[in-house]
């Protein structure tokens, strides 16, 4: 495992920079879980997204105890959604913080002593991001931007080369929203190059478009795995979300739900939300659910009957799936919601009802 310094200088960023855009070759599946020709399914990985670098300005080392928790319950994946702000110096974007990448090592280093798969994945990446605001270059169009965010890369993947794929992966950016097939492709080549060319067999999992709806197909050549989404009826799963324009405005949600003429049911998901990816899946492409759940305004009992279909739906799909979030609105612990009966568990408040039902298709 090496999970030693590296020093990132300006001019070494230029070098590696030209190094990892240059070329368009295809790429080798990752070789431990990837197999040649038609790739294998991702293992059933279960878990849950911690914050603890999702956003400025709060930044905060992983805890261990949320590691050993999620094994004590059973788990044994989770997805470190980060804003790559947390290690970049202020003013130049191109200058890694040690201190803070140690405490990435750090959570690394927890997921192989609790038998937890850790997959880094860039929420805000150089150039782009999905939350508010925006970033000031476009990492579609802008040259700087696209070095930049293959610099970062490039750094993790020589920082954790070797470690084996059972035990880590890269998620590469969050969501990609308004972006065409072509530009998608162009940017996710550029950053696989560049991870690849200091660990070739490093497993990468890529968001579909359209916030994470869309199978990125384009993708296909690359040796990549994917990931969807679970939060469709949006309308039940960010019911009064105050990040959601217009969120406090839809109407208390039931399950199913009813759109006009749109049942929602679990029919629906499984052809909206299953069918499409299933298709990507046979074309070699393996799924899992990076994101799921629903925030805390929508009422409890709603909440589990939607969830129990989306896992029931999965489960039968053979995907594995991570809950956003472990402790906070979306998760088991603190979740905040009015109508839940908790149980004091560790220093917190645990919502049983829902964790028995996630423990229930693991």
């Amino acid at each position: 495992m090496n999970l030693g310094a590296l020093s990132m200088t300006r001019r070494h960023f230029l070098g590696l920079s030209t190094a990892a855009l240059a070329g368009t070759a295809l790429y080798a599946p990752a070789e431990s879980l990837l197999h040649s020709g038609k790739q294998a399914p991702l293992p059933l990985w279960h878990g849950f997204n911690l914050l603890e670098k999702f956003m400025m300005p709060h930044c905060r080392a992983y805890e261990e105890k949320d590691f050993a928790w999620i094994q004590e319950t059973g788990f044994n994946f989770v997805r470190l959604p980060m804003d790559y702000r947390h290690w970049t110096d202020p003013d130049d974007w191109t200058e890694l913080k040690e201190e803070v990448l140690r405490e990435i090592d750090e959570a690394v280093q927890f997921g192989e002593r609790y038998n937890i798969h850790v997959c880094i994945n860039f929420h805000r990446a150089p150039g782009y991001t999905v939350a508010q605001p925006g970033e000031e270059k476009n990492l579609w169009d802008d040259r700087e931007a696209l070095e930049t965010c293959a610099l970062h890369w490039r750094h993790f993947a020589r920082r954790y080369a070797g470690i084996p794929n059972d035990r880590l992966s890269f998620n590469l950016l969050n969501e990609p929203a308004l972006v065409t097939a072509k530009k998608h492709y162009a940017v996710i080549e550029a950053l696989v190059q560049a991870i690849r060319n200091e660990d070739a067999s490093r497993l990468i999992i890529c968001d579909g478009r359209l916030y994470g709806k869309v199978p990125p197909d384009e993708l296909m050549p690359l040796g990549i795995a994917a990931s969807t989404r679970g939060y469709e009826p949006f309308e039940l799963t960010h019911y009064h979300a105050s990040w959601v324009q217009g969120a406090d405005q839809f109407p208390l949600p039931s399950y199913p739900l009813r759109k006009k003429e749109t049942l929602m049911d679990k029919s629906w998901l499984k052809e909206k939300q299953i069918a499409p990816w299933k298709a990507a899946e046979e074309k070699g492409m393996p799924v899992m659910v990076g994101e799921f759940g629903a925030f805390n305004q929508t009422p409890h009992s709603v909440t589990l009957a939607w969830m129990q279909d989306c896992l029931e739906l999965w489960k039968e799909a053979g995907w594995g799936w991570a809950l956003w979030n472990f402790r906070g609105a979306f998760g088991i612990l603190d979740s905040g919601r009015s109508d839940v009966a908790y149980e004091a568990w560790n220093g917190h408040q645990l919502d049983r009802a829902m964790l028995s039902l996630l423990q229930r298709y693991l």
